[in-house]
């Protein structure tokens, strides 16, 4: 029996277009859909609480098998649910207006992401406005969608 292959375009480090928006400083991945930069969607990134914990995450990442799934914790508390397709091809999940959508990544682009995951990793500071972007969205939705 032969690996899958998926021929569905993936994210790498080496595409020409530019389909990372940044990683704010809560180790979201703002990703451009389709090269669409004022589409970002937004992932919840692996946060490790030491170096311990962030080297058996990458290590337990780099032991992933074609079906396998893993689910990485993060600072705002939702999942970072990754399944491996095939060798040297991830999915990971994220919502796009509201509706679910799958981002396939290679191994080396994904090991990037997992990296600012390391204790001392600090973002650029031209990506600290994408957190600020990010409170600003917050301000536009109501606080409380039902009252009991």
């Amino acid at each position: 029996m032969s690996d899958a292959f998926p021929l569905a375009p993936r994210y790498r480090l080496d595409d020409n277009d530019n389909w990372l928006v940044g990683v704010d400083p809560l180790r979201r991945y703002w990703l451009a859909v389709n090269g669409d930069r004022t589409l970002p969607v937004i992932i919840p990134g692996l946060n490790a609480s030491s170096f311990d914990a962030f080297r058996e995450a990458v290590l337990a990442f780099r032991d992933m098998r074609p079906g396998e799934a893993m689910e990485f914790p993060t600072a705002i508390g939702l999942p970072f649910t990754l399944q491996c397709v095939s060798k040297n091809c991830f999915l990971v999940s994220g919502d796009v207006n509201g509706f679910p959508a799958s981002h396939l990544l290679d191994q080396e682009a994904l090991e990037s992401l997992l990296m600012t995951a390391h204790p001392d990793w600090r973002c650029a500071p031209h990506h600290e406005e994408l957190g600020r972007q990010m409170l600003s969205l917050a301000w536009d939705k109501p606080a409380a969608a039902k009252v009991a």
